[in-house]
């Protein structure tokens, strides 16, 4: 493959302004004509990756009533949303455009992303960081840690790639489950928990620990007309909450809650308001990627039942967000066992 393959322009010519006239700078950005050629199944299936959709965000905008076709709404999404997600170039061949881009190797194309340079730089601030133990006196994921399982081990090419449907949110497609591997979980009765909590409680209830909880971020253009963005800080936390969206592969009463930077404000620097901020939760179910075996809330029955403070309960909710998390709070800590 020649330079004019997947850049286009002129590579019969030694003069630069002919050679590079039609140059196509980042093929990747589209894909359907600069990759499809040997990649026509990733290609097509690209199309509905969340990686490139972004559907997640969309489905967030309508929920609150955010008017998704304005046009100052598209550029505030593109000015501080939009800039997270990658082509294909920007996994297989250099670093995301989030993160200041630059090739990887050269023009080389890696078939398999790399965990630093491309998932890390974007998933870093809470997954990466949790998932290698970056964080003061908090474990890295046992299967890092132990097994060096990379994120690849879990994630296939469809969780990039998409699989050719449409989905709403990350949680609305298949997923792979600790169950995926630990076939013999919840039917191993030599472990009482797990068949006492079978379908009551998400895996990482108990075996999670503290993981990233990022506040309100704030957008807007500064005089010169430049976006900017400002975060409240940030904090680590443990928070069990209700399921409020139960289904066949998430049965759980109970699953661990991350806040996320969701807030009525988000666009004010835009002047747009949401009409119902209340819709979607600011406490949403996670999976932080710090397993462990053995967890302080696991340590006893006790460790748990009776213990609020790892309970989303009304009180550890802010009063400005009880209503958008009714369906989250926890409103009655399991009683204490004695045990």
């Amino acid at each position: 493959m020649g330079c004019v393959t997947c850049h286009n322009g002129n590579g019969a010519t030694s003069d630069q302004a002919a050679a590079h006239k039609n140059i196509i700078a980042e093929p990747s950005k589209h894909p359907e004509k600069a990759c499809s050629f040997c990649h026509d199944k990733q290609v097509q299936h690209a199309a509905t990756s969340l990686h490139v959709n972004q559907n997640g965000y969309w489905t967030y905008l309508k929920a609150v009533g955010a008017d998704v076709n304005s046009p100052v709404l598209k550029e505030a999404f593109n000015n501080h949303c939009a800039e997270c997600h990658s082509t294909c170039g920007q996994c297989h061949i250099s670093r995301p455009a989030f993160t200041g881009g630059g090739f990887l190797a050269g023009h080389t194309a890696s078939k398999k992303a790399s965990v630093k340079e491309t998932c890390t730089a974007c998933h870093g601030a809470r997954v990466g960081d949790e998932f290698f133990g970056n964080y003061d006196f908090i474990p890295g994921d046992v299967h890092a840690s132990k097994l060096q399982m990379t994120c690849m081990t879990c994630h296939k090419s469809a969780s990039a790639h998409g699989d050719g449907q449409l989905r709403a949110t990350m949680w609305d497609k298949p997923t792979v489950t600790c169950e995926s591997c630990h076939k013999d979980t919840m039917s191993n009765a030599r472990i009482t928990q797990h068949t006492l909590h079978k379908d009551k409680l998400s895996c990482q209830v108990c075996h999670s620990v503290a993981y990233k909880n990022c506040a309100n971020c704030h957008t807007g253009k500064d005089a010169k007309g430049l976006p900017f963005r400002t975060l409240d800080p940030s904090w680590l936390d443990f928070k069990i909450g209700k399921n409020p969206n139960k289904t066949a592969e998430r049965p759980y009463n109970y699953t661990v809650v991350r806040h996320v930077p969701t807030n009525a404000d988000l666009f004010k620097g835009y002047g747009i308001t949401f009409p119902n901020p209340d819709a979607v939760p600011s406490w949403r179910m996670t999976t932080p990627h710090n397993i462990q075996r053995k967890t302080a809330q696991n340590a006893s029955c006790d460790a748990c039942h009776g213990n609020a403070k790892i309970f989303l309960t009304v009180d550890a909710a802010k009063a400005t967000e009880r209503n958008a998390n009714k369906n989250v709070i926890v409103d009655k800590v399991p009683a204490k066992t004695g045990q």
